[in-house]
């Protein structure tokens, strides 16, 4: 198979890109700009940025976080493509295209790789071209769906990747936007049903401390409400999946690069197989 990249709807991708632009406002803080300022990106407008020193002054760790899930990205799409062999993978709340995409990790290991992102943030959308750029012999794809609508997201990704084949589930930090962990925890679960035996689900997700929750009301108080969990109920996410070593920890613990010791941050995940 070639090259191949989609867009998964009726509309062309110019199109759907310029429906999409209509829809950003700069003047208002956006969260995926926010946080592409907090990792060092230039998708963000001065709006984002006041946005970005307000929480940094009460949670400087902040950086430290988007960072690290960035790199727990990184490191979870190397063991799953590499050590684990999977060659297709379900981004659930892509945000916006920076180093290392969870098609550009996967399909350096194995360039026939399948990848189809999932986001429902117009602003993402303007950027879709930069996350379906495949490598020879791989494909992409980009739904436009919410992470409520997992049977949409499930009948969307099936266009390209093969539901009788195992599939990595990689959801980092889109949980959060679910305020209710009754809700968040069928949602996943029905992701899970959705897939093969031999599966895998990827997740991460901000939890409780006393300077996060100051950032997190200065985030609903520019209506970007987040809701953060506890790490017991990160770890609720992976009931009846097999874990990785070493189990749901604060990410920069998950099997951390060779160097000097890792900081644990507010933020916790894990990889877990499907039986």
């Amino acid at each position: 198979m070639c090259d191949r990249w989609y867009m998964m709807s009726d509309m062309g991708a110019d199109e759907q890109a310029q429906s999409a632009w209509s829809r950003v406002d700069t003047s208002v803080p956006h969260s995926a700009r926010v946080w592409n300022y907090w990792l060092g990106g230039k998708d963000n407008f001065p709006a984002d940025r006041e946005l970005g020193d307000k929480v940094f002054e009460v949670y400087p760790d902040i950086v430290h976080v988007a960072r690290a899930q960035r790199e727990f990205l990184v490191r979870a799409i190397t063991f799953l493509a590499g050590e684990v062999g999977i060659r297709q993978f379900l981004d659930i709340g892509t945000g916006l295209p920076t180093a290392d995409n969870t098609h550009e990790v996967a399909q350096r290991i194995a360039a026939d790789s399948r990848i189809v992102y999932v986001d429902n943030d117009p602003l993402v959308l303007v950027h879709a071209r930069a996350l379906l750029t495949s490598a020879p012999g791989g494909a992409t794809a980009y739904v436009d769906a919410d992470v409520r609508d997992p049977d949409t997201i499930l009948a969307q990704a099936a266009e390209l990747l093969d539901f009788s084949q195992p599939i990595a589930l990689v959801m980092f930090g889109i949980v959060g936007n679910v305020a209710d962990n009754d809700e968040a925890s069928a949602i996943v679960k029905r992701l899970l049903d959705g897939v093969q035996p031999g599966s895998y689900l990827a997740l991460n997700d901000g939890t409780h401390g006393e300077d996060v929750d100051k950032a997190i009301e200065i985030t609903q108080a520019d209506g970007h409400p987040y809701n953060l969990r506890t790490p017991e109920q990160v770890t609720s996410f992976f009931d009846g999946l097999e874990l990785a070593e070493p189990g749901v920890v604060s990410t920069p613990l998950w099997r951390p690069a060779p160097g000097p010791a890792p900081q644990p941050l507010h933020i916790f995940g894990g990889v877990g197989r499907k039986p």
